[in-house]
């Protein structure tokens, strides 16, 4: 019997295809599927590490989430994470495989085809339900010879196609009409509907042109999705996000610098869900302004980033706030970047054989080859802060992908003390903290994913600004995103046909 399985592909990048994925992993799940997601290949600087310490990319992590399942790196059997404009290292089932320039990994593709027939296999082996994303469009004819991850996959999977578009952004029946016709005829088979999605405004006005199209494209239009502000992360829509932001004051303000190789800017969503908090991106060379609390995030490209805070003025900025005693955070490559010196003595990423940091925390870092991909659990060991008041003995877990060993020095004090990894017992140190207490850096992503953590630092904060202590509105965050999701499903449930599109999966007719 055919495998039951359902492709997502888009029109373009940011159409919505990672969250729509989502979407129908929690239908399928409260269906009574066993269900899970499936992406070939994913180029993004956001992501994961399982249990088993493989990295995978975070969108397929949160559609995992969304079908209640483990996430699983043959969900996601390719990651490609950019280092420069023309590079990408590439992550082949959880682990580095090298780094390559786009055309040497173009040149590759075709050798990597039985690997991603035997991943998708395996997924479907053990599950009824398997929903795929595809990336970026299906019409890059450059591209087509050589394909593993839209049309390519579809033929892999045998897979019935829905084509997204995105409205909001203009121009989503030319989008759609273009896609379509720029597909083969054997291609354009597999296309058994379209959904139009982020629309605003009047139904009403819309539908002439879904008649229209329908007749022009010689397929249904599913469904058209509104415009949802789900806090869900989607990877789809980047841009806008930070595009976006809102002009609110509350309380407290946290800011994250949007660095040029930003990584793992989810370690912050949680900070969205607290009401009295405005969690602000500072963009480009903007000023950071005074924020309650920085953060400098992870990156894929630590040397060059610490260089962009020195030509930015940030570096400056930073001080100044360091000065006034407020709260610095690093996190990965931010911690490295708040330590004295990085040594990059085989040249992981740049011709530099070393750079200044900051100098906020006594600590050294030096570059290796191997990275460091694992689960952890630990434990805050002191109150060695103000900011840290009611976190003594207090367990936090996240995840750490990094490539440099931090060294602290004799006088240094760590800011947690690691009890588990790779679900094993040990003991060690993990970040740093100053001795006034006001510059933090860890290895440790989704530490704030922890309410209890991130509301003492904020309740602290506010104490210090003479506030009140505020409880969360939320009693965990996995809690928080399982009611988004299940918001999500019915959203999405209410404005696609889904009986036509459980006929679609069914039959075995492409």
């Amino acid at each position: 019997m055919k495998n039951k399985c359902l492709m997502l592909q888009g029109t373009a990048s940011s159409v919505g295809k990672s969250l729509l994925t989502a979407a129908f992993c929690r239908i399928f799940h409260q269906d009574g599927y066993k269900v899970a997601p499936f992406k070939s290949q994913n180029m993004a600087l956001n992501s994961f590490i399982t249990a088993e310490g493989l990295e995978m990319g975070r969108a397929q992590v949160v559609q995992a989430e969304a079908s209640c399942v483990e996430p699983d790196v043959l969900m996601n059997p390719i990651l490609l994470k950019p280092t420069t404009d023309k590079k990408c290292q590439v992550i082949l089932k959880g682990k580095v495989y090298k780094n390559m320039s786009a055309v040497e990994y173009h040149s590759f593709k075709p050798e990597l085809i039985q690997m991603v027939t035997d991943t998708y296999e395996k997924i479907a082996a053990a599950n009824e339900m398997v929903v795929i994303e595809g990336a970026g469009s299906p019409a890059e004819i450059n591209l087509r010879d050589k394909d593993l991850v839209n049309m390519g996959m579809a033929e892999i999977a045998d897979a019935p196609v829905i084509l997204i578009g995105d409205i909001d952004r203009g121009g989503v029946f030319a989008s759609l009409y273009g896609t379509m016709m720029l597909l083969t005829e054997q291609e354009r088979k597999r296309v058994k509907g379209v959904i139009i999605n982020k629309f605003r405004g009047d139904i009403e006005i819309l539908k002439p042109g879904i008649r229209m199209l329908e007749d022009l494209i010689k397929v249904p239009v599913l469904g058209t999705i509104p415009y949802m502000k789900i806090q869900v992360e989607d990877e789809d829509s980047l841009a806008e996000r930070f595009r976006n932001q809102e002009d609110t004051v509350k309380p407290l303000e946290v800011a994250v610098l949007y660095l040029p190789h930003v990584s793992n800017f989810t370690d912050f969503n949680v900070f969205e869900t607290q009401e009295d908090v405005k969690l602000r991106y500072v963009m480009g060379k903007d000023p950071i302004g005074n924020p309650d609390i920085l953060i400098i995030p992870g990156s894929k490209n630590t040397i060059e980033d610490l260089n962009y805070l020195k030509e930015t003025g940030w570096a400056e900025d930073i001080q100044r706030l360091h000065n006034r005693g407020r709260l610095i955070i690093g996190i990965c490559g931010g911690y490295q970047m708040l330590g004295k010196r990085i040594f990059d003595p085989h040249r992981t990423e740049s011709d530099l054989g070393e750079i200044e940091g900051l100098g906020l925390l006594d600590v050294e870092t030096v570059f290796e080859m191997e990275k460091t991909t694992t689960q952890v659990e630990a434990v805050i060991p002191a109150d060695r802060s103000d900011y840290l008041k009611g976190t003594l003995g207090m367990n936090v877990k996240g995840y750490e992908i990094h490539m440099g060993i931090t060294k602290l020095s004799k006088e240094s004090k760590a800011l947690s003390t690691i009890i588990r990894s790779l679900n094993e017992d040990i003991m060690k140190d993990d970040g740093c903290i100053n001795e006034s207490g006001n510059v933090m850096g860890t290895y440790i992503h989704g530490i704030f994913d922890n309410i209890g953590f991130t509301r003492a630092i904020l309740n602290n904060t506010r104490k210090m600004k003479g506030l009140k202590e505020e409880h969360s509105t939320i009693g965990s965050f996995s809690e928080f995103k399982e009611n988004e999701y299940n918001k999500l499903a019915k959203i999405v449930r209410e404005n696609v046909d889904m009986e036509t599109i459980y006929d679609i999966i069914h039959s075995n007719t492409i």
